[in-house]
């Protein structure tokens, strides 16, 4: 993995470091007594809800080391996050940190931080540079990467011994012969197409980056394109007319998904690393390979990621960038992702779980983070577009679908929200 390049930034960097910010992980902040607001997602009994143990964990560590800080933490579920933080902001009551899967819009409101105001030049070259420049507005990171992963194919290999395949499928041809076998062997659903309301812009995406498509490119969003077209019109075809997707895989999403995976329902899916402890609780015989490209080969690996931010309203920067560095230092982010199944943003923190060997389950994810690419999230019309993503993808691969149209129609949905973003700014 490579550390990042700051070639262009030097100015900006040396601006930072001329107000201290290099020493703002190892005590600068401790002036005064300072109590930071902490907004953080809880997400219940779904997989990977060792996360509240986790922040108290950092956090009473933080505070030993920084006894003028206190983190006041709270925790919402994960699907008010969004819709809190945002009424916090709008109620002037923002946070000093909040987690949230959007950021673009508070900093093109300038009401954030940028990275190299909270995090020393070391520390924020540390970032795996395709997540750091995944948090870029305007060429500056604002959204720090947190709780990553990069979706692989999981596959039951009990159901593929059953149904006499050999091992992952490496081209969407094979994708779809093994779909067949495990279909006349009995498996209700072959494929776990998730294309419901939860996530569905997660696995629309793997499709389409895997026909050599994607939904943006540097000038704009590009939904439309023929391979994209021909992504979507493959899975309706091959895959969801035939049965090969289960029963309704518009309405299938993420958790549902997980959780059929989890009792040997599904033969194959796309999945983030947090499956795996579940995986290897339920002792479910599994096993995960890149997703195919068409043709064959390896697929650009997806790049997905929450966020964190720091808000500039409290006038609290030194301190939030003694937590975010102490967080996002090698043992604690570390500690951090292997405890939750998720991966270290760090190129330290990477290397440090790739030399733990009882990790080895996550190593191919991690090969995948300097390749990853991500959806538009830098965009402050991505929210819009990606709520019109997950309500309408499921459209085209129905009976009555019509992939080109949905497509089209997604695209001028996305001109309309760029249009409106750019109004407001």
């Amino acid at each position: 993995m490579r550390r990042r390049h700051f070639l262009s930034r030097t100015a900006g960097m040396a601006g930072a470091a001329a107000l201290g910010l290099t020493g703002c992980g190892s005590g600068e902040a401790a002036d005064r007594n300072v109590t930071l607001k902490v907004l953080a997602a809880s997400y219940g009994k779904s997989v990977g809800s060792s996360i509240v143990d986790q922040w108290h964990t950092a956090i009473r560590a933080f505070e030993k080391k920084h006894p003028a800080i206190t983190i006041d933490l709270e925790l919402v579920p994960i699907g008010e996050i969004e819709r809190t933080l945002a009424r916090r902001v709008r109620s002037g009551q923002a946070p000093d940190i909040a987690q949230s899967y959007v950021f673009a819009d508070y900093a093109g409101a300038h009401q954030l931080y940028g990275a190299e105001e909270l995090f020393s030049i070391p520390a924020q070259a540390d970032f795996i540079t395709s997540f750091a420049r995944a948090g870029e507005v305007d060429f500056t990171q604002y959204g720090i990467p947190f709780l990553a992963s990069t979706p692989r194919l999981f596959y039951n290999k009990r159901l593929f011994e059953r149904a006499g395949i050999s091992g992952p499928p490496t081209s969407w041809s094979a994708l779809h012969e093994a779909a067949v076998a495990l279909k006349a062997s009995g498996v209700r659903t072959p494929y776990g197409l998730q294309f419901g309301p939860e996530a569905a812009e997660d696995e629309a995406m793997a499709w389409m980056l895997a026909a050599g498509g994607g939904c943006a490119s540097p000038s704009g969003y590009d939904f439309a394109r023929e391979e994209n077209v021909e992504a979507l019109s493959w899975v309706r075809s091959r895959l969801v007319a035939p049965g090969l997707a289960g029963s309704d895989p518009a309405r299938f999403s993420r958790t549902p998904a997980y959780a059929a995976f989890l009792k040997g329902e599904v033969g194959m899916m796309t999945a983030h690393p947090v499956l795996i402890k579940a995986a290897e609780h339920a002792r479910l015989p599994y096993g995960h390979a890149a997703f195919p490209r068409r043709s064959g080969g390896t697929a650009p690996p997806l790049g997905l990621s929450d966020w964190l931010m720091a808000f500039r309203r409290n006038g609290h920067r030194a301190q939030c960038g003694a937590f975010l560095s102490f967080l996002y230092s090698k043992q604690v982010a570390t500690r951090f992702a292997a405890g939750q199944g998720t991966l270290p943003v760090t190129v330290s923190g990477s290397e440090s779980l790739r030399a733990q060997a009882s990790q080895r389950p996550l190593w191919e994810f991690l090969d995948q983070m300097p390749k990853a690419e991500f959806p538009p999230v830098g965009r402050s019309s991505w929210p819009t577009v990606r709520d019109a993503v997950r309500r309408r993808i499921g459209q085209a691969v129905t009976a009555d679908g019509n992939p080109r149209q949905l497509l089209d129609t997604l695209q001028a949905t996305a001109g309309a929200a760029e249009d409106a973003a750019d109004g407001s700014s």
